[in-house]
């Protein structure tokens, strides 16, 4: 099992398998595996581990399975390579899997639900996934499974390059190698996360992160399992179709760059492109470097430049539309699943310190929508068949609402509980004029403050964000403040909250430390500042999606539809909706959003659903 994340590097710990008592028991005849499974039912809590020939779930096969109750002790049970064969013997454990009231432990154990769900089986009872625990115990910290046994166990487990070889192309495969080993590594792994699952459930409770760990987290690694497995259809003939558009509108934009550069170049190399514009176009006289002595050419530096010089809107259409083309329209089809045609991303639960998922292969947080042509990628996500349509559903201004209920500002609330448009609403105040008044403009620059503020931003920024001068952009803020006076006191109160406890936390309890939050060094504390005021509002709509989800599964199994939810892109959700059933699931979909999380101050949350085509039509 991949157990989520990267190594430590920490002096090797005293305490390994060869200096420790341990009893690891292979399971391979059946009066063996019958007995374990007499002792396992008898068990209120069995830990579980995985162990497969990959670390792709969608991809891997089965090549055993260890189990643990006691610290110390654990057995393994080797799968053999025919599928067929393999699940008879998974039948075997069956009334185990089955087994509703048994809470299943496991480090990452998503990986491992997601492998027996290829095999059609599923684990029935609850879950304590170590990985979580620690994610809400510490969520800046290393969570692999080596680096918490060191840190938490004082012990070095056995490594799996001991078993395959080194990371590479003369990495072998768990199949290969003799079974005595296998089970001394995968014994140790089951035996391993049962004595962190110790550790950390203590911990859950002096931090005082059980609510987030219970409600939030823990159940929802099975409605990603689900998602996961699902995956979603690709139109790979439009992609196909795009990368061609895109090769030749890239190539257009390059030769408009060299036609005004006057000199052909490698477009694509920084170091090259600084020295045409600064050296030869003289752009800009202050020009920035980078540490390595170099021109700055980054996505900012051109923005600014592109006011003046064409050539430069020029160089960021070349470099959007490579990105696009070699990122996502040419890189999406290759990761169509053989077995499914469809493509499976993985959603990484314990990574973003804000609580929000992230995801990879492919990433889906950051295709792009804020330009047309970024927009476009959407277009190739379809429905699984004729049958279905795709739905989207989203909440409208979550952040915002979220800041007005714990501010408890009384003009933001109020703006949200009669409905109005809040941008407008806070142009009218911040620029003292009727609502009827308030011009695109002004309406462009109050959006601006309000997103603008949660994340620290002061008069510097907003000015340079607008365009507008430095005393124009502190007039605007100013007013907003007195405006919306709570908002203010919400920052001063949180940085002062930080600097006596060490950390913040969201609705639900989750807590973000915050180790500079009183260092002397201006920036750094700064940094901190920023995201102590942001942490809570990000982190509470990361637990409101992630509530919603743990609803949405749950409604959808309930009513057994046959929609299937498919994936989470920030505040939005996409479905698989069968046609026969679209009147049936928007209203249960849009009740478990917007009752999902109440926030304080009876601040209502607004979620929109729409359907189409694709996933651009229907969002």
């Amino acid at each position: 099992n991949p157990d989520g994340g990267s190594e430590d590097n920490f002096l090797a710990p005293e305490k390994n398998i060869h200096n420790t008592a341990h009893n690891y028991i292979l399971l391979n005849d059946n009066t063996a595996i019958q007995q374990f499974i007499n002792t396992a039912m008898e068990q209120t809590e069995i830990c579980f581990d995985s162990e497969t020939t990959g670390l792709d779930a969608n991809e891997a096969e089965l090549v055993g399975l260890s189990f643990a109750f006691k610290a110390g002790e654990a057995y393994y049970v080797p799968c053999p390579p025919d599928k067929e064969s393999c699940i008879t013997l998974l039948k075997k454990f069956q009334v185990l899997f089955d087994d509703t009231t048994k809470v299943w432990v496991g480090q990452n154990v998503k990986y491992d639900m997601l492998m027996l769900k290829w095999y059609g089986f599923e684990l029935k009872g609850n879950i304590f996934d170590t990985m979580l625990a620690h994610y809400v115990i510490e969520p800046d910290g290393k969570r692999s499974m080596d680096a918490l046994s060191a840190k938490y166990l004082g012990y070095e487990p056995v490594h799996i390059e001991e078993l395959i070889g080194k990371k590479g192309k003369g990495q072998g495969n768990m199949r290969d190698v003799e079974v005595e080993k296998i089970k001394d590594y995968a014994a140790e792994d089951a035996d391993i996360t049962l004595q962190l699952k110790n550790v950390f459930l203590p911990q859950l409770k002096t931090k005082a992160v059980e609510k987030v760990f219970y409600e939030v987290e823990n159940p929802l690694v099975k409605v990603l399992t689900d998602m996961e497995f699902e995956g979603i259809r690709i139109d790979e003939s439009f992609l196909n179709d795009y990368s061609k558009q895109l090769e030749v509108d890239a190539k257009k934009s390059e030769e408009l760059v060299y036609e005004q550069a006057g000199v052909r170049f490698n477009l694509a190399s920084p170091k090259q492109l600084g020295e045409v514009l600064f050296d030869k176009l003289q752009l800009d006289p202050k020009a920035k470097k980078t540490k390595t002595g170099q021109y700055a050419t980054g996505e900012d530096v051109l923005t600014k430049l592109a006011v003046k010089n064409k050539i430069c809107d020029d160089i960021l259409a070349f470099r959007e539309l490579t990105k696009l083309k070699n990122t996502y329209v040419d890189a999406l089809p290759l990761m169509v699943n053989k077995k499914t045609g469809r493509v499976h991303t993985s959603y990484a639960q314990a990574v973003a310190v804000t609580g929000r998922l992230s995801s990879i292969d492919p990433n889906l947080q950051n295709i792009p929508v804020r330009t047309e042509r970024g927009r476009e990628i959407r277009k190739a996500f379809i429905p699984r068949s004729e049958e279905f349509t795709l739905m989207s559903a989203d909440y409208s201004q979550i952040e915002l609402r979220i800041v007005a209920a714990i501010s408890g500002d009384a003009n933001m609330c109020e703006a949200f509980k009669t409905g109005k448009d809040i941008h407008t609403a806070t142009a009218a105040k911040v620029f003292g004029v009727e609502e009827s008044a308030v011009t695109k403009e002004m309406r462009y620059k109050a959006k601006s403050v309000n997103f603008g503020i949660i994340y620290g931003q002061g008069a510097f920024g907003l000015a340079d964000n607008l365009g507008i001068s430095r005393t124009e952009a502190k007039e605007i803020i100013d007013n907003y403040k007195k405006q919306f006076p709570n908002i203010q006191k919400y920052m001063d109160d949180t940085i002062n909250f930080a600097k006596e406890h060490g950390y913040v936390e969201t609705l639900m309890g989750r807590k973000r430390w915050l180790k500079d939050i009183n260092s002397a060094n201006f920036t750094v504390r700064g940094f901190a500042e920023r995201n102590a005021i942001n942490s809570p509002i990000q982190g509470s709509a990361a637990d409101m999606i992630k509530l919603a989800m743990i609803k949405i599964h749950a409604a959808f199994k309930q009513h057994q539809f046959k929609s299937k939810m498919l994936l989470q892109v920030h505040d939005e959700l996409v479905f698989d909706a069968h046609k026969d059933e679209l009147d049936k699931i928007k209203p249960v979909i849009l009740e478990c959003m917007q009752t999902a999380l109440a926030l304080p101050n009876d601040v209502p949350t607004n979620a929109e659903v729409g359907q189409g085509e694709n996933w651009l039509a229907a969002h």
